[in-house]
């Protein structure tokens, strides 16, 4: 049995697993995660709620995440490298997990209406976002982590016998449970590898296959050895990175991922000095990490000090991510020294797999920007890219990135209810844009003022610098640095307002303003309404080139940019803006009515910095690279370019070059982050008609890929009208 039998047999049972959770779950329009589905038999026991199915505070979580490790279902396959799948998010095992609000103690009633008047998503109670440090935990491992932590305590114990007043006494009592809390958080993980080794030993004892027998006594072994000890080998590292993995996704959610060619080089190095790996093996163990889940990798890209990070690990991880054949969320960062070769293999891989990875992260314009906030290069060359759209300093930085995010179509919709011209819209919506800033700024104090007693972040801490050595949750205090992110969404839909209203009515006078408002107001309803709507949707368009909606869209970024760079929230936490809609277009739009672009109530807003499907007959995408590009805020955080294209540009002899050329055309205008789809027209047509009949076809939903058939129907609309046909690429 060779590796290539091995990976055809995972990918296969990833395709069950991931069918079994749609037949149970539904659609589910986010990431496609690694998780498996428990025994029926299992039941889910947690020891702490209160009377409304909630718990709070580091002793509580701490207690409900250790029994879900100690009880967790061990997952065991005789072909994979890896030990463990995750079952269940604990997060979201609180009743009304969706609603913000009913997770979180604390009364926030003040700020409410207007963040309902301007749909803001507020990130209040919201989780995770950032990424660890995996060097950490890598150098110390758990024991060396927990003894860290019982450091700490004694410290702060010692404090405490000091008897300190106020705030102090509440600072050190904290501590001191958040450290416990951490223990015991750290306790239960190592029961869980525990127990993991045991299984693997125990289905050793029944595999009748001498490979599988093999694999599952060098798992149970591998396993033992990182209980407590710190990894050693190429093996262990990985596996000790998917247990971590596994345990912060099961605590809430976490997904992000680190710079892996670096983490793992070092491993790599001895272990093929030592003659106990090689370049097969390490890429069926990179495969197996990838497969476990889709936590956010990067590869490539400068060092803090301007080296090139291309290695050979760089390739044995792209190798490995070609061979996966399933969900996957890798990304190239690309910059002026880097090793072309990884570029190209990339971009041949995204060609040949039609998969949606690996996608491609702009250096310049994403350190130059993160300058601008005040930091160094060397720091700037850090921020890596592990989210959906969203940038970290592992182990470094709390952001909340995409997850606080002003509905622009909303504020848009405000401040047209109250005007009656062109210049009077202008001078509402900025002034209702800044009313939405400022309170979602207020909500961003909030969260961070209340979110260390709401849901600690007991395992992303663990990783962090800081939490642990200060004693305080990373979303208070114990984080260095505290980059507070603010997307704006819907930039297409309003900038394609603005413009038709400057065409249609200012200088044409094809439609009065009243007749507008009245169609609008109408969503556009009858013979009229229906009138004045075509003659509107036919304005010029963002992404067009040179229209008075381009134009609009520029206007809108400096308004966005003005209102947040450079600023602070009350208590003095740096905001860095950004446009980005993630999975929100059809939430963000039930919210809104009809648009004067032509856009009928309750519709999708625009993705991102994207333009609307159709703002070019010909799809041009060397037009869409420019107006992207056009629009980016500059300080560090993306908008990102997502970008659909037809199987027959893979077909085409020098797909390669263009693809390359493209991408590279739109980080040296500015760009900063590309995702892009190749798809056969034809097949996710079909596909979306009947999903079932395709269960292996992969998507990139946005920033993150998902398998086609687990998406609901309307976000499978969605991706299917963002397809830009093969002749687009020409122009």
């Amino acid at each position: 049995m060779d590796y290539t039998e091995r990976m055809a047999r995972l990918t296969a049972r990833k395709i069950a697993q991931t069918r079994e959770k749609q037949e149970r779950l539904g659609a589910r329009d986010e990431d496609d995660y690694g998780l498996v589905l428990p025994p029926a038999s299992f039941k889910v026991e947690l020891p702490v709620r209160d009377a409304t199915g909630q718990w709070s505070g580091p002793r509580a979580w701490a207690a409900n995440f250790r029994w879900l490790m100690e009880n967790h279902p061990c997952y065991i396959d005789p072909d994979d490298a890896i030990a463990g799948r995750w079952m269940f998010m604990l997060s979201r095992m609180r009743l009304g997990y969706q609603l913000s609000r009913s997770n979180f103690a604390f009364d926030y009633s003040s700020l409410e209406p207007l963040q309902k008047k301007y749909d803001i998503t507020t990130g209040i109670g919201k989780d995770a976002h950032f990424a660890p440090d995996y060097k950490i935990g890598l150098e110390l491992g758990w024991g060396g982590l927990v003894e860290k932590v019982r450091a700490t305590r004694l410290r702060f114990r010692g404090r405490a016998a000091a008897r300190p007043a106020g705030d102090d006494a509440d600072e050190t009592a904290y501590a001191i449970e958040l450290m416990d809390a951490e223990e015991s958080a750290i306790l239960g993980v190592m029961a869980w590898t525990r127990r993991l080794a045991a299984a693997a030993d125990d289905r050793a004892m029944t595999e009748d296959d001498p490979v599988r027998r093999e694999n599952l006594v060098e798992t149970a072994k591998t396993c033992y050895k990182i209980v407590e000890a710190r990894p050693e080998t190429f093996r262990e590292a990985v596996q000790w990175i998917a247990i971590f993995n596994m345990a912060s996704r099961t605590y809430n959610r976490d997904g992000a991922g680190g710079q892996l060619d670096e983490l793992l080089r070092p491993y790599y190095e001895r272990d093929k000095a030592a003659g106990i790996l090689t370049d097969e093996d390490a890429e069926f163990y990179v495969f197996c990490l990838l497969l476990n889940d889709p936590h956010y990798y990067q590869i490539g890209g400068p060092s803090a000090d301007g080296r090139d990070q291309t290695s050979r690990m760089s390739y044995i991880i792209l190798d490995a991510a070609a061979k996966l054949k399933s969900s996957c969320n890798l990304t190239i960062r690309v910059w002026d020294g880097m090793d072309r070769a990884l570029f190209r293999r990339g971009v041949e891989i995204l060609l040949e797999n039609r998969l949606g990875y690996p996608r491609f992260s702009g250096d310049k314009a994403l350190v130059e920007g993160f300058m601008r906030n005040g930091y160094s290069a060397e720091l700037a060359r850090s921020r890596i890219a592990v989210g959906c759209n969203w940038m970290s300093l592992p182990g470094l930085e709390y952001t909340l990135n995409d997850v606080v995010k002003i509905n622009i179509a909303k504020v848009f919709e405000v401040a047209f209810a109250e005007s009656d011209s062109l210049e009077s819209l202008e001078a509402a919506y900025r002034r209702h844009f800044k009313a939405a800033v400022e309170v979602t700024a207020k909500g961003i104090d909030f969260h961070l003022a209340h979110q260390y007693l709401n849901e600690p972040e007991l395992m992303l801490n663990l990783l962090s610098h800081g939490p642990v050595e200060k004693g305080r949750d990373v979303s208070h205090g114990g984080a260095q640095y505290y980059n507070m992110a603010i997307d704006g969404a819907g930039l297409a839909v309003v900038a394609d307002s603005f413009g038709a209203i400057e065409e249609r009515v200012v200088r044409e006078g094809a439609v009065s303003f009243a007749q507008l408002k009245s169609a609008v107001a109408s969503d556009f309803g009858g013979e009229d309404g229906e009138r004045v709507r075509r003659i509107m949707a036919a304005s010029g368009r963002y992404g067009a080139g040179g229209t008075a909606a381009d134009r609009w869209a520029g206007k809108l970024t400096e308004i966005l940019v003005a209102e947040i760079a450079g600023r602070t929230t009350p208590d003095g936490f740096k905001l860095i803006p950004g446009w980005f809609t993630w999975a929100d277009t059809i939430r963000f739009g039930k919210s809104v009515g009809a648009t004067p672009n032509g856009r009928r109530a309750g519709e999708p807003i625009s993705h991102g910095a994207n333009p609307l499907p159709g703002f070019r007959k010909d799809g041009a995408l060397t037009a869409m690279a420019a107006a992207i590009a056009s629009v980016q805020p500059g300080y560090g955080n993306t908008a990102p370019w997502q970008l659909e294209v037809d199987v027959g540009l893979a077909n085409d002899s020098t797909a390669v070059e263009k693809i390359m050329a493209l991408i590279d055309g739109h980080f040296k205008l500015g760009g900063t982050l590309v995702n892009i789809n190749v798809v056969d027209a034809e097949k996710i047509l079909a596909a979306h008609k009947d999903p079932s009949k395709f269960p292996d076809l992969v998507v990139r939903v946005t920033g993150f890929t998902a398998y086609f058939n687990s998406l609901s129907p309307a976000f499978r609309e969605l991706v299917v009208k963002r397809l830009v046909r093969e002749e687009g690429f020409s122009r």
